[in-house]
């Protein structure tokens, strides 16, 4: 009798350990989820802007965890001499999710805060600075500056792609072989995930062929893709090269694709202080609304959802566009 009361113990507690192992493995894979709901870089800025303001509150002998209203405030208002609107605004959001996750509620919703802040945009202003756009006359002074190596081949194909495919540097990098399709029109490429497409829906963005063999970007992507030669479908198609002239296995990163772009520019005699990845992209917008393309082509290019956001980008393009000063005869 015992004994079977002891056996019958030890099999409950094996049960009991499985289901709880059950309930902590549930628990983070529900925790895994819940970070996929935000972008890594998001996750990176927003624990960044965290940690930043804990710090402030122990320096200044307050909580920053709940913090009340006014230390938020204070904390803005600390910061807004030296900070843009934006990171401001950021910041912000980073501590109401921190309160949420918590849960608190969140400090950043109460009147004291709306009101500083409203004071601080009107007075810095909410206009923010952007990468300056590399026009397609710019593009072909880049690519004259690409030597006939690995990497400048790589580089020609990186940079025609990314300026025809309006794409933004992560999407750039996170392409692989069997996302590109060769048809008699140009190149497809399958776009399985983008920022404003988180979830994965993806897009299909066609380039055609260029008007000159030396800047089309489906020739150029070809000619690297023949280089890296017989490669399984899920292989990255862009990767370092190593001072020796070798293709890496791995992925290029989205920071190696601003460094591409600042180099080549400075090589072509551009300045290249305000130029990065997004150069590319924006440049694609200003020059097609420079040479009148409708709003929803360039949108079906870049894949913006915001009309907004795009708008920016025509503005710069069509200054000299239907101008008014331009037809009254000066």
């Amino acid at each position: 009798m015992l004994l079977r009361t002891y056996e019958k113990c030890q099999e409950v507690d094996r049960v009991a350990g499985f289901r709880e192992e059950k309930v902590i493995g549930s628990q983070a894979a529900m925790m895994a989820y819940a970070r996929q709901a935000k972008a890594e870089s998001t996750r990176r800025a927003y624990a960044c802007d965290w940690a930043d303001f804990a710090g402030w509150c122990r320096a200044n002998g307050r909580m920053a965890l709940p913090a009340e209203p006014e230390t938020v405030a204070l904390y803005v208002t600390a910061l807004a001499d030296a900070r843009k609107v934006a990171t401001l605004q950021r910041r912000i959001a980073a501590i109401s999710q921190a309160h949420q996750f918590a849960g608190h509620a969140s400090p950043t919703r109460e009147v004291v805060l709306r009101t500083v802040m409203a004071g601080i945009r009107r007075a810095k202003g909410t206009a923010q600075t952007g990468k300056r756009p590399i026009l397609t006359e710019d593009l072909r002074l880049l690519i004259a500056q690409l030597p006939e190596t690995a990497a400048g081949r790589r580089d020609r194909a990186l940079l025609l792609l990314g300026f025809a495919g309006g794409f933004r540097r992560s999407e750039l990098v996170s392409l692989n072989l069997a996302d590109l399709t060769f048809t008699r029109e140009g190149l497809v490429v399958k776009l399985r995930r983008s920022k404003t497409d988180p979830e994965g829906q993806g897009r299909e963005v066609g380039i055609p062929y260029g008007s000159t063999p030396a800047t089309c970007p489906v020739r150029a992507t070809r000619v690297w893709l023949d280089l890296l030669g017989s490669e399984s479908a899920e292989e990255s198609i862009f990767r370092p090269i190593n001072r020796h002239g070798h293709v890496l296995k791995r992925r290029l990163t989205d920071k190696s694709v601003a460094l591409v772009v600042k180099r080549w520019a400075a090589s072509a005699g551009l300045e290249s202080a305000g130029v990065a990845g997004h150069s590319l992209r924006a440049g694609l917008a200003t020059s097609a609304a420079a040479a009148g393309v409708p709003e929803r082509a360039i949108m079906a290019q870049t894949g913006h959802r915001s009309v907004t956001t795009l708008r920016k980008y025509i503005r710069s393009g069509s200054l000299f566009l239907e101008n008014a000063a331009a037809r009254v005869g000066l």
